[in-house]
């Protein structure tokens, strides 16, 4: 049985790599060519936000099976803190990779640390009351950060509430970076499409590791019967804490990528209308059905913008393709035909991989 699950998350993770791969070099020769239009292009960077945005949240909503409708707060402070430190650290760090990486990285870290304070006392609730906590988390860093200065000088870093600039107190020729409900203006665009890939990339590693390893066992035991996990000794609070707070580092990480793609940022952006977005590609693509939230924030991104010249019915259309995807994820005869073309496709990987062994 264990040989089996083995196979199957080995397989799970082949296909997923594999769907990325596929789609960076498909981009890659259209970019080349030439047959890309400017709007896809400059959707590219979201695409690989959002899928990661659909990856953390699937590892909270479909392996932990605790209903979060926050995850737009996470992105938002990754997003913030990640500007804020691309700003400070322009002079220090001069080459745009190691800067946007290093920037990725706090975004990441800050998000991580707001997971560990709400997740502590949040994470003893379940169902609804979580779910309208998690919410209200997100509402709350939403109106912090629009209250939000931030100015940078010769002294560093002055941060202020008190609902204007003068509040900050800072030198002569200082840089403002936040300026309130104005968001940041004249952010230097560092993110690229690569980059994009490569934290999804990264993204699948850490969850799909975490899904196969004895943790993603507890965690997926603890959704199954908390109960029943409680009796065999299974830290409840630790493993949940554990997914959450990955899944919120994750965010972070997705919202510093998608900050760095935008001239300008403003906190309302990442409102509940972004979180409810994020859940219906977990939905859509399938509770821990990692590849398939891939897919389905890929698809429900770019989707508004290829009705756009059906103006007056782009958003009927929408909602219609989203109950006609709803019912076809939910078919059993289309899980089970789409299934053989995953295990073909992943069966074929593995059958060139040993082939080469063998050579």
């Amino acid at each position: 049985m264990s040989k089996l699950i083995s196979n199957r998350s080995f397989r799970d993770k082949i296909f997923s790599y594999s769907i990325v791969a596929a789609a960076y070099i498909v981009m890659q020769m259209m970019i080349g060519s030439g047959n890309i239009t400017s709007s896809l292009r400059g959707q590219l960077v979201p695409i690989c936000a959002y899928a990661v945005m659909a990856i953390s949240l699937n590892l909270t909503v479909g392996v932990l099976g605790e209903l979060s409708l926050g995850h737009a707060g996470f992105m938002s402070i990754g997003a913030f803190t990640g500007v804020i430190a691309s700003v400070s650290l322009e002079a220090i760090i001069p080459a745009v990779p190691v800067r946007l990486a290093a920037s990725i990285v706090v975004g990441a870290a800050s998000a991580g640390i707001a997971g560990v304070l709400i997740g502590i006392p949040v994470l003893r609730l379940r169902d609804d009351y979580l779910a309208i906590v998690t919410l209200a988390f997100g509402e709350i860093i939403k109106n912090l950060i629009t209250c939000l200065y931030v100015g940078l000088d010769e002294n560093g870093l002055h941060m202020s509430f008190l609902g204007s600039i003068a509040g900050l107190n800072m030198a002569p020729g200082a840089k403002t970076i936040v300026n309130g409900p104005m968001g940041i203006a004249g952010i230097e665009k560092l993110s690229t499409f690569t980059a994009g890939i490569i934290l999804i990339v990264i993204s699948l590693f850490i969850v799909l590791n975490l899904v196969g390893s004895r943790a993603g066992r507890a965690i997926m035991a603890i959704r199954d019967n908390r109960i029943a996990a409680e009796s065999v000794g299974i830290p409840v609070t630790k493993y949940k804490l554990m997914a959450f707070v990955t899944s919120a580092v994750l965010a972070g990480a997705a919202g510093a990528l998608y900050a760095m793609n935008y001239s300008t940022i403003v906190a309302t952006k990442f409102n509940f209308n972004t979180s409810i977005a994020i859940l219906v590609f977990v939905v859509l693509g399938g509770l821990g059905n990692i590849w398939g939230s891939m897919v389905a924030a890929t698809v429900l991104t770019i989707l508004p913008e290829l009705l756009r010249e059906f103006n007056d019915y782009r958003m009927l259309v929408y909602a219609i393709v989203l109950i006609i995807v709803m019912l076809a994820t939910n078919n059993a005869a289309f899980n089970t035909f789409f299934g053989k073309i995953k295990d073909s496709i992943s069966g074929l990987f593995i059958k060139n991989g040993k082939g080469g062994e063998a050579q």
